[in-house]
């Protein structure tokens, strides 16, 4: 007899039950060491272990008083925001010709300029650092650490924006050719508008990468400090929890600069939307003339 429909066998539950477990462990183990992280960034107890012994926000006003962690952040933020800068400059330059040039191998020069992403950060580093130091004899600082991160950000920009050029419809720009645009009007005025939701993310994801990156600083930074440097260099000698509350701020600066990169291109399209929709019904209406209001 054939089972009633929405009805599952004790043998397709117990495997949904599994699956479900599974999951659920997946998740577990993920997430739980952020968890604990955060979690002992509020406990009074000063070895950063259970028991927690108490709520405090004392290690998050250490931080914020500390002149070493200021001096880290000021350098994080500088570095980002230049890396950020030659990204998006060069990623969305770099796309045109990928996406628009009838180039012979389109396929592995796509792989050839995103292969900084598939090679090991250490690798990167450390060729670097042979580079800065034993070719060009130049002195490690923060702007060896932007042209270094910068080699490891631009393929996600590249990406982001070949992505969005791909899908673009160039019967606009034509359009646009037949009204009288020259190219950098067709250029300002219709294509970067359209793909400007794919330069917003690509320029929060590199920032965030930058914010983020270790490996390859940490081999071309020269004397200066990053802060993922910086609780590096405090956890050697053991995880406190003002390394904790430390690392929490981070974490919450990271989840919210991936969150608007994913948020802002989506309001921006909805704000677009809403424009050309109230501008529709701002257009006056055509009131069609009275015919045999006079008669001959």
């Amino acid at each position: 007899m054939a089972r009633e429909a929405g009805v599952l066998s004790p043998r397709a539950r117990a495997i949904r039950g599994l699956l479900t477990g599974y999951a659920l462990f997946i998740y577990l183990f993920l997430f739980a060491p952020i968890v604990l992280l955060v979690l002992f960034s509020f406990n009074d107890n000063q070895y950063s272990s259970f028991p927690i012994t108490g709520w405090t926000t004392a290690w998050y006003r250490q931080v914020f008083g500390d002149y070493e962690i200021q001096d880290a952040l000021r350098t994080t933020l500088k570095v980002a925001l230049v890396v950020t800068v030659v990204s998006v400059v060069l990623g969305t330059a770099a796309a045109f010709p990928l996406v628009r040039s009838r180039l012979r191998f389109p396929a592995g020069l796509r792989v050839t300029m995103t292969l900084p992403i598939m090679i090991p950060g250490i690798l990167i580093g450390i060729s670097l650092l042979i580079l800065f130091t034993q070719t060009l004899h130049f002195n490690l600082s923060w702007k060896t650490a932007v042209i270094g991160q910068s080699l490891y950000t631009t393929p996600f920009v590249l990406l982001l924006v070949a992505a969005r050029l791909e899908g673009f419809d160039r019967n606009l720009e034509r359009a646009a050719s037949d009204l009288g645009a020259n190219t950098f009007n067709r250029l300002r005025l219709v294509v970067l508008p359209l793909i400007f939701p794919a330069i917003l993310a690509g320029a929060l994801f590199a920032f965030t990468l930058s914010f983020d990156e270790f490996v390859i600083t940490y081999f071309i930074i020269g004397a200066s400090n990053t802060l993922p440097i910086y609780i590096y260099t405090q956890i050697r000698f053991g995880i406190t929890p003002e390394v904790n509350a430390l690392a929490s701020l981070v974490l919450v600066a990271s989840i919210a600069l991936v969150s608007l990169a994913f948020l802002l291109p989506a309001g921006y399209r909805l704000s677009r939307r809403a424009i050309r929709s109230r501008g529709t019904r701002r257009q006056p209406k055509v009131v069609p003339e009275a015919v045999g209001a006079t008669e001959l």
